[in-house]
């Protein structure tokens, strides 16, 4: 996504496009209590030791917003890729913790140890088994507790001030949807061997020979391009419900700021403050949601893929 623009160049409406979009667009400044930097400007850039001068690839096209969103490669380090690698980090901490504690078939101990078994074995046998199905489930698993867990992490960052969601990002959603592509693709083809998988995509057509060719060939466009679409879609679902929550969080408490000099302030701001609260009270839901629906679907794309027809 776009770089967010210094300081000095911000808008001064607070209501401006490009300063709403700029709190929820990657970064290489994070944004923080203006108090708790030294000039005041609110702002921190984040050390760059591996970017380049000039870009290792650039995309050009007669379009902004493609420029906006292809971003040129620079090997810059971005606050989206910060709160991945704490997510990741995280995550490690926690479940290398639970294994070591499971070891052996041992209990775990402690409420928040209970509670992270109880979701991993609710996505074993709600999700993954009835969605793949025999013997196959269990080997996609571990696939798909990675995927809801590190999703997950992702949104509940976006719900930490002066933070951000990377899965409010193109990259970091196009990313996890390619990656689901590719263990779709490969499961097929393992399990149905690289020819059988795509013979796999047209069911068998009783009909005569000259039509039966060209309708198993325009289906098998039809099954391919549906491929490509529904994992698109995997991208584009999660990016817009996350981005969407955060962009009317940010127009909320610029109603403040924008009526900050005039009497309208002190109804716009409990009104705003209340508005606010409610939905993030629904983004902390829609954080959950779209990693479940993520992962269901995942589950489901690789059971189609392994079980075809």
């Amino acid at each position: 996504m776009a770089e967010h623009p210094a300081h000095a160049t911000h808008a001064v409406n607070p209501l401006d496009p490009s300063e709403l979009f700029g709190h929820v667009e990657d970064s290489t400044e994070l944004h923080v209590p203006r108090v708790l930097t030294s000039d005041g400007s609110g702002h921190l850039k984040i050390p760059q030791p591996f970017r380049t001068q000039e870009p290792v690839f650039k995309v050009q096209t007669k379009s902004d917003l493609v420029n906006r969103t292809i971003q040129p490669m620079e090997l810059k380090f971005t606050k989206f890729m910060m709160i991945e690698l704490v997510a990741a980090i995280l995550l490690c901490v926690f479940f290398i913790g639970l294994a070591k504690a499971i070891r052996g078939g041992a209990l775990a101990h402690g409420r928040f140890r209970n509670l992270l078994e109880a979701m991993l074995l609710y996505f074993r046998d709600n999700v993954a088994r009835p969605c793949i199905g025999g013997h196959d489930a269990d080997r996609f698993v571990p696939f798909l507790w990675t995927m809801f867990f590190f999703t997950l992490a992702c949104n509940l960052f976006g719900m930490i001030p002066w933070m951000g969601s990377p899965t409010g990002s193109l990259a970091v959603t196009g990313a996890l949807a390619f990656i689901t592509f590719l263990v779709v693709i490969g499961s097929g083809m393992k399990k149905l061997g690289a020819v059988g998988f795509w013979k796999a995509q047209v069911p068998h057509l009783d009909l005569a020979q000259p039509l039966k060719f060209i309708l198993s060939l325009m289906i098998f466009v039809i099954e391919v391009l549906g491929l490509l679409i529904k994992h698109s879609v995997l991208a584009v679902r999660l990016l817009a419900n996350m981005m969407a929550g955060h962009v009317v969080l940010a127009v909320f408490l610029a109603f403040i700021a924008a009526s900050a000099t005039s009497l309208v302030w002190w109804v716009v701001t409990p009104a705003s403050v209340l508005g606010a609260t409610a939905l993030s009270a629904l983004e902390l839901f829609v954080a959950f949601l779209q990693a479940y629906i993520i992962t269901f679907l995942s589950a489901l794309f690789i059971g189609m893929a392994v079980h075809p027809h």
